[in-house]
């Protein structure tokens, strides 16, 4: 109904769970990491609890989209039922054909029989098998304690099921309970989902307007931001509730930018009734539908905002100022293997939560034409239509500007004006360069360093544009970015997030001693290397198994304490967070790095 009076082509706060609006905060990265850890633990339970409508869903959701091929995985997300009632689910969910032995009547044993049957020889061919059980609080305690049976299942090297239990706060109390005290000492690893902090929640407003197509600057101001946070708690399904009402009520007011006042009285609509004498405004907005829709027509024809899907203009103003004679910038050639960031075979390492890394070609900038100082020089400080129309004129008019140097210089190193091969040519400065084609806002901060970000400029006449710019500050909702000629503009990350679409690269220091393109524990030098760094960042060495056994373990577990998927493997990712846990002087995106 408001979507294109905001300029907005799809409605941003439906509270139906759809994969392109995924936010990943801080805690939710983390809640997936403990899930991912179940999977190579060895059995027992794993607990992820929550308060209604904090994520746990989606964490589970991205969860199962990172399982890999070799597990099998059962869903029961329906856990109201008996005993017999869920082996027969657990078995339907396996693939696991049961029959009762007696006709007409089937017992437990006729569930569990072909099931441990079943799980043994899935460990037998190498593969896991996990169940997941959704409002796991719904669950009996005589369920509980089957379950616990089931765990059970075992050979002589680890159990045959891993369960995972997600639900309700009450469910920590469930197993806390005496009479279930042999199910919590199966307990391998728990979390706890919090809601959104203050900064987390602005950034999942934008996150999802900048989603829902927002081309402009938002339409809440900050203190209206602000009494969201406040009246929801930071809980997500609370936020897209208030939200979604919020914008109704500007809609019919014909505001443009949704006030502290619009989101109480959108409060009182959506979680409160209705103070006495306090008109309800749902006919005054059905009302103003016809007045409201003539605004917003009159808006488009006269440029003050742009026109929704299908109606022309797909740019804001600021865009279509802009010069047309922005280039598209060719590709640098893809980094040969002795200078990519990681070999070609080599395992990566991925935050809890994101896409795999990207192909090592990533595109990036080479200069053509260098132009005066003053024209490549503009400054674009100020946040706005006006300031991007700026910034983006001035990386215009200094032709396909190399990013590359500007990258360098961030880190204190350089790079030639026309970088033809910068991640060899900055190799031997101790820099190794790493790329990634589908990174978010998330990534960006967990990175928490310079990056280079490829802009998608939308072009009537071309189709589309890209420049590269350096990301060089992320503080809060505001994104700090650097150009040709020393220009530079600050603008808010949900503006940022409309032109950018997920290819980045960046830089980390690496050690002297190790080998490009080889895995840091590949040779004894960088395996020492790497246990010397982990024990500086105080993670400590298991009591058993050999010297490999035990550094996968350690890099595990330094894995899951920084929102990274555990996989034990010392990828890129592994190495830039131990550089930041021991104190490798890096740059950082946040203020004061």
């Amino acid at each position: 109904m408001y979507a294109s009076f905001f300029g907005l082509q799809h409605a941003p706060f439906s509270i139906a769970p759809d994969p392109r609006y995924l936010f990943m905060s801080e805690r939710h990265r983390e809640a997936l990491a403990h899930l991912l850890y179940g999977l190579d633990a060895g059995g027992g339970f794993v607990l992820l609890t929550g308060e209604i409508g904090t994520g746990k869903t989606t964490v589970c959701r991205c969860f199962l989209e990172q399982i890999p091929a070799h597990c099998n995985v059962a869903y029961i997300f329906n856990p109201k039922l008996s005993v017999p009632e869920l082996l027969r689910s657990i078995c339907d969910e396996f693939g696991v054909p049961h029959r009762p032995a007696v006709a007409g009547v089937e017992t437990v044993k006729d569930c569990l029989d072909p099931l441990n049957a079943f799980l043994l020889r899935e460990h037998a061919a190498g593969r896991n098998n996990v169940l997941i059980i959704d409002e796991a609080q719904n669950l009996a305690s005589d369920v509980l304690e089957q379950l616990r049976l089931l765990t059970n299942l075992e050979t002589s090297e680890r159990k045959l099921l891993q369960i995972i239990l997600i639900g309700q706060p009450e469910l920590r109390a469930m197993v806390a309970a005496p009479e279930l005290e042999q199910l919590a000492q199966r307990v391998i690893a728990r979390y706890h989902l919090q809601a959104l902090s203050a900064g987390e929640t602005r950034q999942y407003i934008a996150h999802r307007l900048a989603v829902a197509g927002l081309q402009g600057p938002p339409p809440l101001s900050r203190r209206a931001l602000a009494r969201v946070h406040a009246l929801t708690g930071g809980v997500p399904r609370r936020i897209n509730l208030l939200c979604d009402r919020a914008l109704l009520g500007a809609y019919a007011a014909g505001q443009r930018e949704v006030s502290e006042a619009t989101v109480r009285r959108a409060a009182r609509e959506v979680f409160d009734a209705p103070a006495a004498g306090a008109a309800r405004w749902w006919p005054a907005a059905l009302g103003a539908l016809a007045g409201a829709a003539a605004l917003g027509a009159l808006a488009w024809a006269m440029g003050w905002w742009p026109a929704p899907p299908g109606h022309g203009a797909v740019a804001p103003r600021a865009l279509a100022q802009a010069p047309a004679a922005v280039a598209s910038h060719a590709p640098l050639p893809a980094t040969p293997a002795s200078a990519a960031s990681t070999p070609a075979g080599a395992p990566t390492d991925t935050p809890a939560g994101a896409p795999t890394d990207a192909p090592a070609g990533a595109p990036t900038d080479t200069p053509a034409g260098a132009q005066t100082g003053a024209q490549a020089g503009a400054q674009a400080d100020a946040a706005g239509p006006s300031g991007l129309a700026q910034f983006l004129s001035a990386q215009s008019a200094a032709g396909a500007f190399a990013g590359w140097p500007l990258l360098a210089q961030a880190w204190q190193a350089s790079l030639p004006a026309v970088a033809t091969d910068p991640c060899a040519q900055l190799a031997p400065e101790g820099l190794r360069c790493w790329r990634h084609g589908r990174a978010s806002l998330n990534l960006l901060r967990l990175l928490d360093r310079p990056a280079l970000l490829t802009l998608q400029l939308p072009d009537a006449g071309a189709g589309e544009r890209t420049m590269t710019v350096l990301l060089r500050r992320l503080d809060g909702d505001r994104a700090s970015l650097e150009g040709a000629g020393g220009s530079t503009l600050q603008l808010p990350v949900a503006e940022l997030a409309t032109l950018w679409h997920g290819q980045i690269a960046t830089l980390w220091k690496a050690p002297a001693n190790l080998p490009p393109g080889e895995d840091v524990a590949a040779t004894a030098a960088g395996a020492a290397w790497l246990d010397r760094q982990l024990a500086l960042a105080g993670v400590a060495a298991p009591g058993t198994g050999n010297k490999t056994e035990q550094r996968r373990a350690r890099i595990h577990q330094f894995q899951l304490g920084q929102g990274l998927t555990p996989d034990g493997k010392a990828g890129p990712l592994t190495l830039m967070m131990l550089n930041r846990a021991v104190g490798v002087q890096e740059p950082r995106l946040r203020a004061g790095g």
